[in-house]
């Protein structure tokens, strides 16, 4: 017997749709992009803002159209008092839903953290779609995931911020499910089974990012092993960390003019002028507001981060709110533990190629003279920076010189390994090295060498 397939649906309503790898999207994929209307609001009473209310708008929108969303309206709401229900005053929620209704918008992007019932509720009366600036970070995250670990981050970052949106008074989630046989009681109701089921992936997800975690710390052992520091690229998203690190390691990674090009970690080995050789990393770039379920779930990646010997904060100079974005860059290295306190950081200051006076009008800048003025594009203050770079990693180090016998050869390739042997002179009773050491390596040398060292530390060329 056979079936005739059912004739597929070729309405222009779901014609061509698809969805985002890895977690559910909140945002239909279309051919034709969805009418999207971006509100801004801008609130009197918030005092802690760091960047204006014309940049935040302008990043809003960037934000936008990262996922090629069709963006016909873009409305900045002054907010004197933030409403409990609705975030916004009831006023502007008609002019708002007027203004929806005429230019046929489908979803409606707003520039904070809402609450679900400020979500439902603006939903309600606007008559549209309605996603906070979280769920629009997320979206776009779920969109540049490209590897497992990146997917596997994203959907735990998602299941928890729709976790805690599983409070909608739909019908469907009010239906309870009876038990089996006659003495089942009334069961479960949908929006229990559905948090369940939540509880369920999230705890397989975690499990499954532990192990990608663990797998990481099996795969730092070996490179730990060698001494390797580990250089690691930090700042605000788009402001040219790929493209110093391509520009840097010779490597090819996707480096674009758009917000969170780049999410997964890229590592690559690189020789420093007098020799010395550096692991330099690349991860993710940071945002104001970056959602905390964002941050936890990709620890593992940021954990780059955490563990470099030095760290290199990369901002944008040709953007005129790059010190606001500095700060936020701060906000996040807080929240993950790091400070200059623990971990040194040189301030790169790039795209001095798009500034009228280049590297001069950097220098000119306030705080300017803490930093390395670069231009990733043009290689401009490359061989500065890789200056630095050097000073930084040597200024925790000790220099020492000993006298290694001709047949201890296995102590000999161990400095090489473990040291930058800084010069080396044969002579009758063995090998004088003059090397320079850093603390990780500080209590093995000492335990293998103490009776071998003929200087200590600091020697004057």
């Amino acid at each position: 017997m056979t079936t005739k397939r059912k004739k597929e649906d070729k309405s222009p309503e779901t014609e061509g749709v698809e969805f985002a790898r890895g977690p559910n999207a909140f945002i239909e994929r279309r051919r034709k992009a969805t009418r999207t209307a971006l509100v801004c609001p801008e609130v009197k009473s918030r005092q802690d803002r760091t960047s204006s209310i014309e940049a935040r708008q302008a990043e809003f929108a960037s934000l936008a159209h990262a996922i090629h969303l069709d963006v016909v309206a873009d409305e900045l709401v002054p907010v004197r008092e933030i409403k409990p229900a609705t975030y916004i005053g009831g006023g502007q929620v008609e002019a708002l839903a007027q203004m929806i209704e005429e230019r046929d918008v489908e979803l409606v992007l707003v520039d904070a953290s809402l609450t679900p019932i400020q979500q439902r509720n603006l939903e309600r009366g606007l008559g549209a779609k309605v996603l906070d600036r979280t769920a629009l970070i997320l979206e776009i995250f779920g969109e540049r995931a490209a590897t497992r670990e990146g997917v596997l981050q994203v959907e735990l970052a998602h299941l928890n911020y729709q976790r805690s949106r599983l409070v909608r008074s739909w019908t469907h989630l009010e239906r309870q499910r009876g038990g089996f046989g006659f003495i089942g009681g009334p069961g479960e109701t949908q929006i229990e089974a559905d948090r369940r089921q939540l509880r369920e992936r999230i705890a397989l997800l975690e499990r499954r990012i532990d192990k990608v975690r663990r797998t990481r710390e099996q795969q730092r052992k070996p490179r730990n092993a060698v001494p390797y520091p580990l250089v690691a690229l930090v700042g605000y998203t788009n402001a040219g960390k790929s493209t110093l690190f391509n520009r840097m390691t010779g490597a090819q990674v996707m480096a674009k003019d758009l917000l969170f090009a780049t999410l997964d970690t890229s590592v690559r080995k690189v020789e420093l002028p007098h020799g010395k050789e550096v692991i330099l990393s690349d991860t993710v770039g940071f945002i104001a507001d970056l959602p905390t379920d964002l941050v936890a779930a990709f620890r593992a990646t940021l954990e780059e981060v955490v563990t470099a010997d030095l760290i290199l904060h990369v901002r944008d100079v040709s953007n005129p709110d790059h010190e606001a974005q500095a700060s936020e860059v701060k906000l996040v290295l807080d929240e993950l533990g790091v400070s200059s306190e623990t971990t040194p950081i040189i301030e790169v200051w790039n795209k001095v190629d798009l500034l009228a006076d280049g590297v001069d009008g950097v220098m000119a800048m306030p705080g300017a003279r803490s930093g390395v003025g670069v231009s990733a594009v043009t290689g401009a203050g490359l061989p500065e920076l890789a200056h630095e770079i050097e000073m930084a990693l040597a200024e925790n180090s000790r220099e020492y010189e000993l006298i290694v016998p001709h047949e201890d050869g296995e102590g000999a390739g161990w400095l090489h390994r473990n040291t930058e042997v800084l010069q080396r002179v044969e002579g009758e009773s063995g090998t004088t090295f003059r090397i320079r050491v850093e603390p990780r390596f500080k209590s093995g040398f000492l335990e293998r060498f103490s009776g071998r060292i003929v200087a200590g530390e600091n020697i004057a060329a």
